[in-house]
């Protein structure tokens, strides 16, 4: 770095779109080498990122990365390799041909932290493949407002499922080193309180007390921190009044010092300039670069231009940015590019390109799906099917493939099924698979339904299909009017035949007017290339689900709740000449929920001590047998509630799960550990504390007390 001018320094800070060098038509994708040139030999830019429109083939990402080093190591100064960098949020979205997985909200569904972590294996070993090091994920972001269109990209609305979900991605991508040809360094997304806005848009504001910010949004990160996570990206919007990309107090006070966070800090897509244009908290460019670096920012995804590079070198020379703040953060770019064998291996890896597309992780596809997949009503056992019997499938998702793979499936918005692998398959195909054509009957759209089709069963997909981040925002959780009015006139049309919904969508989507005319509702979140497949096995029984809700799914617009929330008043209904009164949450389905094609009991719940004292930790045992009559996987949750405390408790919290698998009268012990560190909560000192008192632990309906002492 003793080496460096000040221009080779910013310019590895600068982080530029791929369309700022390559010629306008992107079919094919022609690298232009007079921009090529312009960007990374005259202004010295030391990373690349993104796509022009549609993802590529392995071939064409390997010939443009291997074009764009060999002028950086053969045309600069220091030869100082670039480095590439992409969004591969589930599953190597931007290469062609890749593998899919369900979203991080499906993931969260499979309460299985080394299926997420092996995912996440397989990510990394495809994105290197593509001779790509650097990937924007995991999400961080705990996703407590459903409206925000980025939802589906959270693992839930729980604090213990992020950090426990995140930490396995962060371990999954990055490995054991980021120098293997197996690993890419991650990123951790979006810092901090992104996923709360007020209205519910993507990258609006949030405005989220200390105490909150502490309690909710902190700790995934800081558990992302300490698992070694190498990078991390800016929140877009602002929390209480102060956008984040400007904040001195998130991005150095809290994630340096008190998080003690030693990698890169990079920013989101163009918000140094939003700093300017849309928050108005500096009055030109040239003033949110000062204000963004002065924050803490390491690297800018300007995209397109070169004003970060221009501003930043002005304002070091001005001297209102010192030299050594920007060395700070070159030392950490180019710790990242060591570590990643990058001045070693700087062209696409041999070793790596073997990686991609391997035959095996077609089936941690399948078993990822169909582990996410969460069975929400079964009413006289409708499901599963007989293969025998005739179905009447009604829906475009039915039939499509973008509302399986959902968002930044091989196009950012992922609407565009022309570049889906022609070896998946859609819903409606898996099902023929199963069947045979004669047993399934589509129709698009409710109005194709004439009464000569005549089913035994029905089933009708809702939901939502692809959308990503702003394109995504919506008014309503409400399901469209002519679903419901569609639905209706089914039952009409047929009022004895079995109704069931299947629901593809990346939140929830309300069906409160019409879940009482179905017989069975299977929600698939947005479950990826083998989505189709999954949830067919699901349907005629040759696979018995298992997944469990990671949010509330409200009942009511006017009802966004999370099962943490504080107590609550019983609410008044008027019956004249009396009250009545009843408890006013009621979501559609609670967080935790989901059903299974047998059955299961909890029993005998006990604990090694019930006094908990200083730094000790007591066993909570559960007993779990399967009494139905098949195998099955199960997974335990164990929630806490203090009884009292100095700052108002949850009505309950997660503290632990584990999932297993029980044969048909089989009966296994679950056991957890609780420390004091489990029970604690932020106080109004904004420090973490553990209160001595009374706790109620549960597991399903059982409950025990335990008595923690203090030290």
């Amino acid at each position: 770095m003793s080496k460096m001018t000040l221009e080779e320094k910013v310019g590895q800070m600068t982080n530029l779109t791929l369309s700022a060098i390559t010629e306008p038509s992107d079919d094919p994708l022609k690298v232009d080498p007079v921009k090529l040139r312009e960007v990374i030999v005259k202004h010295n830019i030391g990373s690349i990122q993104n796509v022009v429109k549609h993802a590529y083939g392995i071939e064409e990402w390997h010939k443009l990365i291997n074009e764009i080093q060999k002028v950086s190591l053969t045309e600069t100064r220091l030869k100082i390799p670039f480095l590439y960098c992409i969004d591969a949020v589930h599953g190597t979205n931007f290469t062609l041909n890749s593998t899919l997985f369900p979203h991080n909200l499906g993931l969260a569904a499979t309460r299985n932290p080394e299926l997420v972590k092996l995912c996440a294996e397989i990510t990394a070993k495809e994105v290197r493949a593509s001779g790509i090091r650097y990937n924007f994920s995991p999400v961080l972001d705990v996703g407590r407002q459903p409206l925000w269109p980025r939802f589906p990209e959270t693992f839930g609305e729980d604090v213990l499922l992020t950090k426990t979900m995140g930490v396995a991605s962060v371990k999954g991508y990055e490995g054991k080193s980021l120098n293997d040809f197996t690993s890419v360094a991650s990123c951790m997304k979006h810092f901090v309180g992104y996923s709360v806005p007020a209205n519910g848009k993507d990258r609006a504001a949030a405005y989220i007390p200390e105490i909150n910010l502490r309690e909710y949004f902190l700790p995934p990160f800081k558990a992302a921190v300490d698992a070694g996570a190498h990078t991390l990206m800016v929140n877009s919007g602002e929390v209480n009044g102060t956008p984040v990309h400007a904040s001195k107090f998130l991005l150095t006070d809290v994630l340096r010092n008190e998080l003690n966070y030693k990698g890169i800090v990079i920013s989101d897509w163009e918000d140094i300039k939003k700093l300017n244009e849309r928050h108005r908290v500096a009055e030109n460019h040239k003033e949110a670069v000062y204000l963004s670096v002065n924050a803490g920012i390491d690297m800018c995804i300007v995209p397109f231009d070169f004003s970060f590079y221009n501003d930043l070198i002005a304002l070091v020379k001005e001297g209102r940015i010192k030299e050594e703040r920007i060395n700070e953060s070159v030392k950490r770019i180019l710790d990242l590019k060591f570590d990643l064998g990058i001045f070693e291996r700087p062209y696409v890896e041999k070793e790596a390109a073997k990686n991609f597309a391997l035959p095996e992780y077609k089936q941690t596809a399948l078993t990822a799906a169909r582990e996410s997949i969460t069975l929400l009503k079964n009413s006289d056992q409708v499901l599963p099917l007989k293969k025998d019997k005739k179905v009447l499938i009604v829906g475009p998702n039915a039939n499509s493939l973008t509302a399986l793979n959902g968002a930044w499936s091989y196009t950012w918005q992922g609407r565009k099924a022309e570049y889906f692998p022609k070896t998946e398959f859609t819903l409606l195909e898996a099902m023929k698979k199963k069947t045979g054509d004669a047993n399934v009957t589509y129709k698009k759209d409710f109005k194709e339904i004439t009464s000569d089709v005549k089913p035994d069963y029905i089933i009708v997909t809702l939901g939502e299909d692809a959308y990503a981040e702003t394109p995504g925002n919506t008014k309503t959780l409400e399901l469209p009017s002519e679903d419901l009015e569609g639905i209706r006139n089914l039952v009409k049309m047929y009022p004895n035949i079995p109704l069931i919904y299947i629901l593809t969508e990346g939140r929830p989507r309300l069906i409160r007017e019409v879940e009482p005319l179905a017989k069975g509702v299977l929600l698939a979140y947005w479950p990826g290339s083998e989505g189709g497949n999954a949830i067919a096995d699901v349907l005629y029984g040759d696979y018995n689900p298992s997944g469990k809700l990671p949010f509330t799914y409200p009942r009511y617009s006017g009802e966004l709740m999370t099962y943490d929330h504080k107590w609550l008043d019983e609410a008044v209904e008027i019956v004249e000449p009396e009250y009545k009164y009843f408890y006013e949450f009621e979501p559609q389905y609670p967080f935790g929920y989901g059903l299974s094609y047998t059955s299961f009991t909890l029993s005998n719940l006990k604990l090694s001590s019930n006094q908990l004292t200083g730094d000790s930790k007591i066993k909570v045992s559960v007993d779990v047998k399967n009494t139905g009559q098949r195998s099955g996987q199960e997974v335990v949750e164990l929630y806490s509630r203090d009884q009292f405390a100095s700052v108002t408790p949850s009505v309950k919290r997660l503290r632990g799960f584990k999932k297993v698998e029980l044969q048909t009268g089989e009966l296994k012990t679950v056991d957890f550990e609780i420390s004091r560190e489990d029970l604690a909560f932020v106080g109004t000192d904004m420090k973490w504390r553990t209160e001595p008192g009374a706790f109620d632990l549960m597991i399903g309906d059982l409950k025990v007390v335990l008595n923690y002492k203090g030290n």
